[in-house]
């Protein structure tokens, strides 16, 4: 169940992802990132309606921060796709949820599928990264780190609110800080009914499906096995890339996705092991 929920928001979101970067020369990277989370937030908040009283002070700070990871790991990959082919994007990207993976282990097997899922990553990059744009890179490792705090952020935000609630008030926040910067890169643009319907499109296949298949997910599985089973990230990136944007794989890059997928079956197969009722809510 946990696997096919993180399946589905990663296929989701590499296939908004590459519709994004066809839509960048009108709008710009920020102008997507801010109509990404702007319909995200609108759809989020209609379909669960949250309660704004009753709520600690520490479950809003908690809400603030994860808005704030939204938009930064929103903008800065948004920022590398820009100037990076997606398999490459996300295949640096992933190595934020493997470092968390890591440090998170409580079992040496832990230790075991992250460098099988590292040994996938570094061959499925293999392809290209002697021609990688630097300034690319750095957004793509700053969208790591972000990853990283986003499986964080949703844990916590997770166990304080019901269903969907907190992703909605935090894809609020995260469209708020947005808001100026994406203004600035798509101008005139943001006036455009086709560019918006695209924006929609791309907030519903990026966003909202996928951080609601993610919310469900960390309440089944711990946040170690939840970022070893993001390293799919890469596979379905660069199939994505392949189909929709015609960017070809080399055979090591196929090799790297067989590792990345017996990786992640790994991972849910030692969460599995570690109980045998339902598996444990996520660690704090």
């Amino acid at each position: 169940m946990a696997l096919g929920l993180v399946g589905i928001g990663l296929l989701c979101q590499e296939v908004g992802a590459a519709i994004a970067v066809l839509v960048f020369p009108h709008t710009g990277p920020l102008g997507m990132v801010m109509l990404r989370l702007a319909f995200s937030a609108i759809m989020l908040l209609v379909i669960a309606r949250p309660a704004l009283r009753g709520h600690s002070p520490a479950a809003w700070w908690a809400v603030v921060r994860f808005g704030a990871v939204l938009a930064s790991m929103n903008g800065t990959f948004y920022l590398a796709l820009e100037r990076l082919d997606l398999g490459v994007t996300v295949t640096i990207e992933v190595l934020g949820p493997l470092v968390l993976s890591v440090v998170l282990a409580r079992r040496a097997s832990a230790w075991l599928w992250a460098g099988l899922a590292l040994a996938g990553v570094i061959a499925l990059g293999a392809g290209g990264w002697s021609d990688l744009d630097p300034i690319g890179v750095g957004f793509a490792l700053l969208a790591a780190a972000s990853w990283a705090g986003y499986i964080r952020g949703s844990a916590a935000v997770g166990r304080a609110f019901a269903g969907v609630d907190g992703l909605a008030l935090a894809m609020a926040v995260g469209a708020v800080i947005s808001l100026p910067f994406g203004i600035v890169d798509a101008g005139p643009a943001l006036l455009d009914p086709a560019l918006l319907g695209l924006g929609a499109a791309v907030a519903l296949l990026s966003s909202t499906i996928p951080y609601a298949a993610e919310l469900a997910a960390l309440r089944r599985l711990t946040e170690s096995a939840f970022g070893i089973l993001t390293s799919i990230g890469p596979a379905t990136a660069a199939t994505a890339g392949f189909l929709l944007l015609g960017q070809d794989l080399q055979w090591l890059e196929i090799v790297g996705i067989a590792l990345v997928i017996a990786a992640s079956a790994g991972a849910v197969w030692t969460s599995a092991r570690r109980t045998s009722l339902p598996i444990a809510e996520p660690v704090a």
